[in-house]
């Protein structure tokens, strides 16, 4: 096999040098444009598992970074004078210039060929001339630029500018340093990567560089200005530059990494954020990867299909928890008011790879510190502490997020409903919330849609909320009302969801005649007079939930039903009062939730669900939806409930674990309203960590209550917690602590008699 490698950084030499250690017949060359010794970085770092497969995969290179690295467990965080310091993280770093040595001894050891000062010919000749073409060429890569048709790349330009410089000084952990200046905010992340050095990161949103003038000065000047802003830090030495530039992150998607016999690795595949690792490190991780592929498979396609298959999965997540992590310090302003620990905390877990247990693991008495600062009493973990809405006090941040059940008959909720709620209030969670109760039969999703319009109704949910407070004392019920909107009239969920009945259907009402799908029925455009109407239903149904005795009101102002099918762009296109400026948007939400409180007791609180972004071009923004948070509070509203899409069918969201909750951080902060976070928040770890770091008041959690009606309680035995916070159902006592099972560790038999 002949194989050539365009680019020689570190991902592109350890693929040739592993591909020609594997086989020596191949022949493997590598172009690289720049000289042996160019490098356009300081330190690179590597996790000990990354070097785990280095050292199975080839012990020669091991051996060789062993000699070389710079370890360290701590990481410090400096805020306002203050320095927090976290242990037990692990980190190995050198140098890359070091690195770039060690690879190019090795293949030449190997009798890997390096063009050095080379551009690499053309990629469709190289296909043509070689087996197997490996493009390493980096972020800007030209040959997937050249093959974009087949690679389908996506490159995302980011807020913040940031240089890479180095210290001659030796920092004794991972430093995170934040400078609030006269034109912003600015952050430091810097490491040692050799005995005397540091690499060195500023950072800062683009309207704060451009303020501080550094768009105005020459790199020289850039440098000298950083040692100033971050003397205390650099213990005043000075910064040095290597073809240092300000520049913008970039984070690189393709939807194929193969075309024919040219593959992409590295960088020009993807790209994750330089605050959660390093680049170089998943550039080796891909190059061990194809080679294990090419070694399994048979014929190329196989191999190279395998190599992104075995991939892809890793990067994605990879790329999700840097993406979290760049934004987390793109909005960095957003957390400086918060207490010392906690700061420090919320950036420690800011990816969501290290979590409020994990963090317990490496350091517990800095977790301790945070918990104490926090408020938690020894022994409890922040999701059972107290949490008070107006005249409510919720024992523990747990809620059973609305989920539709579809299951009531003429909207009456039956013995189904009880059960299910019944068992989830059983199950520990500090509020408990019915699904969607809609106000009238037209505002139903499905046939399947529980009301609050009749007294029959009344009666059945009151059912349901004294056997809550009788049989789960200290859980609180809540009720959600809204009306469906233009996504009314269709099936059952498992029957088709969001389709229209093939009989039975009902007209149906919106703020604009849009249909939500284009087989979905167009609905009418509301006047001012069925406006009123449609305010008095919400009233109405309140008053029944007062008087059904639930203890909290939500307001569904989500998901595309009648009040977020205002509040958007996309679905509001009316050219009245009601139309047109976010704050004309807000007008009938707004005179919904005034009648509603009007009607609902003074001491209950209201809570309001909104959609904080539409997932799709030209809707509801993250600053729109603080706008409208901000709104509902100033009209009472107690928390927001911060969901996200679901308005428009063609929506494109960001999955990932608790995706949702930087919209709830943030209209946290900017509006000093309580929030509720919702949407892949699965584990306890998560609600613990959510809280401590101040990213929400309480967690929703729906799929996890539907897998297990004690979730809460499940929690608290895990954790190995009984108190206030979390209270067992008496008849229910002796199953709080984990069933024994089949022993798994037990001594093997032996079978030999040894030597």
């Amino acid at each position: 096999m002949r194989v050539a490698v365009i680019g020689g950084g570190p991902g592109g030499l350890y693929a040739a040098a592993l591909l020609k250690r594997l086989d020596p017949a191949r022949e493997v060359t590598v172009w690289e444009r720049n000289a042996p010794d160019d490098t356009f970085g300081f330190g690179v770092v590597l996790s000990d598992e990354t070097l785990g497969g280095i050292e199975h995969a080839d012990p020669v290179v091991y051996e060789a970074l062993k000699a070389e690295f710079v370890r360290w467990d701590d990481i410090d965080i400096v805020h306002r004078g203050v320095r927090h310091t976290s242990g037990g993280h692990g980190f190995a770093a050198l140098g890359r210039r070091r690195l770039l040595e060690i690879l190019h001894e090795r293949c030449r050891g190997l009798g890997v060929e390096l063009r050095f000062r080379t551009e690499a010919p053309d990629p469709a000749r190289l296909t043509e001339t070689y087996d197997l073409v490996i493009a390493a060429d980096g972020v800007h890569s030209t040959t997937r630029e050249a093959h974009a048709e087949a690679f389908g790349p996506s490159v995302e330009e980011h807020r913040c500018r940031y240089i890479w410089l180095a210290a001659d000084v030796a920092f004794d952990a991972f430093r995170f340093e934040i400078a609030e200046t006269e034109h912003g905010v600015m952050q430091l992340h810097g490491y040692p990567y050799a005995p005397d050095a540091s690499t060195v990161i500023v950072e800062m949103r683009e309207e704060v560089w451009r303020a501080a003038g550094f768009a105005e000065v020459e790199t020289a000047e850039s440098v000298e200005r950083c040692a100033k802003i971050f003397a205390d830090a650099l213990g005043g030495r000075s910064l040095r530059s290597n073809n240092s530039a300000w520049t913008t992150f970039r984070t690189v998607v393709n939807d194929r990494w193969s075309h024919g016999n040219l593959v992409l690795l590295g960088d020009a595949a993807h790209t994750a954020h330089f605050s959660i690792g390093s680049g170089t490190k998943l550039a080796v991780e891909d190059a061990l990867a194809l080679a294990a592929c090419l070694r399994e498979h048979s014929s190329l396609p196989a191999a190279l299909a395998a190599y992104e298959e075995e991939r892809r999965p890793v990067v994605a997540s990879t790329q999700r928890a840097a993406r979290a992590s760049l934004e987390w310090f793109e909005n960095l302003a957003l957390h400086l008011g918060e207490p010392p620990r906690q700061f420090a905390f919320n950036l420690l877990t800011r990816s969501r790879r290290v979590t409020h247990d994990n963090l317990r693991l490496r350091d517990p008495h800095f977790t301790d510190a945070v918990e104490r600062e926090f408020g938690c009493p020894p022994g409890t973990p922040p999701m059972f502490t107290p949490f008070r809405l107006r005249g409510l006090t919720l024992r523990n941040r747990v809620v059973v997020s609305p989920m539709d059940m579809y299951s009531a008959v003429d909207g009456v909720p039956g013995d189904f409903h009880l059960v299910h709620l019944g068992a989830r209030a059983l199950g520990g969670a500090g509020l408990v919330m019915t699904e969607m109760v809609c106000v009238s039969a037209e505002g139903r999703i499905t046939p399947g849609c529980a009301g609050l319009y009749t007294g029959r109704q009344a009666e059945a949910w009151r059912r349901i909320t004294d056997f809550v407070h009788a049989q789960a004392p200290g859980t609180a019920i809540g009720v959600q009302l809204g009306h469906s909107g233009r996504k009314g009239s269709t099936k059952l969920m498992w029957e088709g969801m969001d389709e229209p009945l093939d009989e039975g259907n009902w007209p149906l009402v919106a703020a604009s005649p849009i249909p939500y799908t284009p087989a979905s029925q167009t609905p009418r455009e509301l006047s001012r007079a069925q406006l009123t109407d449609i305010r008095e239903q919400f009233a109405a149904a309140a008053w029944r939930a007062a008087r059904c005795g639930f203890d909290l009101l939500e307001l569904h102002c989500a998901h595309g039903y009648l009040l977020s099918g205002f509040l958007s762009p996309l679905t509001n296109h009316r050219t009245d009062g009601y139309g047109g400026t976010l704050a004309q948007r807000l007008r009938f939400p707004l005179e919904v939730f005034d009648a509603v409180r009007a009607v609902w007791p003074e001491d209950k609180p209201m809570t309001v669900r909104i959609s904080a972004t539409d997932w799709a071009e030209g809707g509801t923004t993250a600053e729109d939806a603080v706008e409208i948070a901000r709104a509902f509070a100033a009209h009472g509203a107690d928390a927001i409930d911060v969901s996200t899409g679901q308005v428009v069918a063609g929506e494109q969201p960001a999955y990932g674990r608790s995706y949702q909750t930087p919209y709830a951080d943030r209209i946290r902060h900017e509006t000093g309203a309580p929030v509720i976070a919702v949407g892949a928040i699965s584990s306890w770890d998560d609600v613990n960590s959510l809280i401590l770091a101040g990213r929400t008041d309480l967690c929703a959690l729906a799929r996890p209550h539907l897998y297990d009606p004690h979730w809460t309680l499940h929690a608290a035995a895990e954790q190995g917690y009984s108190g206030p916070g979390v209270v067992w159902p008496a008849p229910y006592r002796a199953g709080s602590r984990r069933p024994q099972t089949g022993r798994a560790d037990a001594p093997k038999p032996r079978l030999t008699l040894g030597g």
